[in-house]
């Protein structure tokens, strides 16, 4: 297994997963997903595994995907070629972590925007520094969010507070996050993951097949169309892809400006 962009380290049968371009605050690259998703499936085969934790190295979590290198793709099947419009990776991921009869916790550090709050949704539970921000910040970009968003989201905060969070594309603090139902705990920095582990080497001490049968239990009445959900937002995502204020949402990034969309 490649780890160029993550760590990876298994202690008493907990699986750490660490988003490791912390320079970067951990945005998303071909290559960091692509790792992602080895290191998930990894973790889902082996036997010695009984809990994942994922979190990010330095400041953040997980920014969301990476602008600049988006930017300096030669065009924009550089950044979505076919492969990625009918099977994302992104869906992959996000599949592989809900289907796995392990549990999943996020260790929320920094920053979780766009495709790195998905990726916090994603897991079982949130645990969140003080200092951790969430947003779905799609909009502001003129995107479409994916990683499973308006799945998950509205699952957790209602109907009403998704359309608010994902139409303004707003940062939102833990403390917040916690009030909503986002995260179930906020933990000063320093506190984070010995936490997180606590509470994941619990589970790992716990009867695994219980465990494994009431994720699915939980879950199964929940998640009947996640994969419908996930193929209308690579649909959605693909649409957004080819309009002028993707170009214009990222140009006003680049620039440190507000964008002007334009609805083309």
């Amino acid at each position: 297994m490649r780890q160029e962009t993550i760590l990876y380290d298994v202690t008493d049968h907990v699986a750490t997963i660490t988003l490791n371009r912390p320079d970067r605050y951990n945005a998303l690259t071909p290559t960091l997903r692509q790792e992602l998703l080895d290191a998930i499936e990894h973790s889902n085969n082996e036997a010695d595994v009984r809990a994942v934790v994922i979190t990010g190295a330095g400041k953040g979590f997980c920014s969301g995907g990476d602008m600049k290198e988006n930017a300096n793709a030669k065009s924009i099947d550089d950044v979505n070629p076919l492969s990625n419009k009918l099977e994302p990776i992104r869906d992959q991921i996000v599949l592989a972590m809900r289907g796995s009869s392990k549990p999943y916790i996020a260790a929320v550090n920094g920053a979780a925007a766009g495709g790195g709050m998905g990726i916090a949704l994603a897991c079982d539970i949130r645990i969140a520094a003080a200092r951790a921000k969430f947003g779905q910040t799609f909009s502001r970009r003129g995107l479409h969010p994916d990683w499973g968003g308006t799945y998950f989201l509205p699952r957790l905060v209602g109907t009403a507070k998704a359309c608010e969070l994902i139409w303004s594309g707003r940062m939102i603090g833990a403390e917040e996050a916690l009030d909503l139902g986002i995260v179930s705990q906020v933990t000063e920095p320093d506190d984070l993951m010995p936490t997180v582990l606590e509470l994941a080497r619990g589970f790992a001490a716990g009867p695994p097949v219980s465990i494994r049968l009431s994720k699915r239990a939980i879950y199964r009445s929940m998640e009947p169309d996640l994969r419908d959900a996930l193929e209308f937002e690579t649909y959605a995502q693909n649409v957004c892809l080819s309009t002028e204020d993707v170009k214009e949402g990222v140009t006003a990034f680049l620039e440190k400006r507000e964008p002007k969309f334009s609805g083309q």
